[in-house]
């Protein structure tokens, strides 16, 4: 090492006496006289495991399951998680669409001990009443026209684990009599049987509605919101989670670089400043097909304005956004003509994002759905919604 050096540090591992691996960090650094002399140098080894085990407890603290967050009211969720996993008692979790209420029905599963049980989901506004009560308690056969065989339901599948009700503002007024039996003798009769079933399922239930407002209105019953209300979580928009934009813009960056094969650097300082000032009124979701979209199309170093979707750049858009304290006073009218046309906005970037990756794909549908990040039925069904043919 000649005179002029600095200290130099390494990090790795050494095997001590009991023939462990242990992480360490050696420091070389020269010794001078107070006349600038050298007069040898000073080897110093540091065992580095607490400081990796500190270094994962951070991160563990900026995620829980699938969650990726910093912001206060996110840590105060994932520190009550794992106590809520531990108890059985019914859980409601409300929140606006896009935030991330079906990551955090599984965490509470995945951390309870029935995470080796199963975890079904049941979209409550996807079926039509007479179906959604097959689906959810099940039937005998011969109970209507076409139960040609007899089926479980969904409340049976699930025994000794969680189920899961998606959007549960959205059950009928009859079926929430029914499940509110349930939650009371946990025993379920399905269609057509005279005959009791007993499960042990516990409930999750989550919805974007006002349930509250709904009781009051007479939509929803007021019995049944006590007996799913014993332990409520609420997602907060992203627009009120602060740093936690930009923490999940590079998370899903990597994600999708890495997904596509993409060399990209990063974002552009413009399009950075549109994508921290939008006010994302469909949160995380809205900001993951953003990044998808984004990535997708770039093919210079950078993301550009230019990449990203038309609705952000566009500058009646971009009004309508940051007056968002107008639309409470807006005429209805006026309110919904201009969700209408984010709807519309919304629409047409899937429908070319599917487009583009159909060619991508050369046709097939498989790839397609993987380049998207889909499931092949949700790539079929929204290629029926958009009257795409391939």
């Amino acid at each position: 090492m000649p005179e002029e050096s600095e200290p130099t540090c390494l990090e790795g591992n050494i095997i001590n006496r009991d023939s462990k691996k242990i992480p360490v960090r050696i420091t070389f650094a020269p010794v001078r006289s107070l006349d600038g002399k050298l007069l040898g140098f000073l080897e110093t080894v540091e065992d580095t495991r607490v400081l990796q085990e500190l270094s994962k407890k951070i991160g563990q603290a900026y995620s829980f399951g699938d969650f990726i967050a910093r912001s206060p009211q996110m840590e105060r969720i994932f520190q009550i998680l794992p106590v809520i996993g531990q108890t059985h008692s019914s859980v409601l979790i409300t929140g606006e669409t896009g935030t991330g209420k079906d990551l955090l029905a599984e965490a509470i599963h995945q951390t309870s001990n029935r995470n080796k049980g199963p975890f079904i989901k049941v979209n409550c506004g996807a079926l039509p009443e007479t179906l959604l009560e097959s689906e959810l308690f099940g039937h005998q056969k011969g109970a209507f026209t076409g139960a040609v065989e007899n089926k479980p339901g969904r409340f049976r599948l699930a025994h000794n684990g969680t189920l899961y009700l998606i959007e549960i503002g959205d059950l009928p007024l009859a079926l929430q009599v029914k499940l509110l039996t349930f939650l009371d003798d946990k025993i379920i009769y399905p269609l057509g049987s005279t005959k009791g079933y007993q499960v042990d399922v516990r409930m999750i239930a989550a919805t974007h509605r006002n349930l509250e407002l709904m009781v009051r209105e007479g939509l929803f019953r007021e019995d049944l919101l006590f007996r799913l209300n014993v332990v409520r979580i609420h997602l907060p928009p992203l627009r009120e989670r602060g740093e936690d934009i930009r923490l999940l813009l590079d998370h899903f960056f990597h994600t999708f670089t890495s997904r596509f094969g993409k060399r990209i650097r990063g974002f552009s300082n413009k399009a950075l400043r549109i994508l921290l000032e939008y006010q994302y009124p469909g949160n995380v979701r809205e900001l993951r097909n953003i990044v998808e979209y984004a990535v997708n199309i770039c093919l210079e170093e950078q993301i550009q304005p230019e990449h990203l979707p038309a609705y952000l750049t566009d500058i009646e858009s971009w009004n309508r956004v940051e007056s968002g304290a107008e639309h409470q006073t807006a005429p209805p009218s006026q309110t919904d003509q201009e969700d209408g046309e984010a709807n519309l906005n919304w629409a047409a970037i899937e429908r070319k994002m599917i487009i583009e990756a159909l060619v991508k794909a050369k046709g097939r549908r498989s790839k397609a759905a993987a380049l998207l990040g889909w499931g092949r039925s949700t790539l079929w069904r929204k290629m029926k919604q958009f009257g795409i043919d391939a």
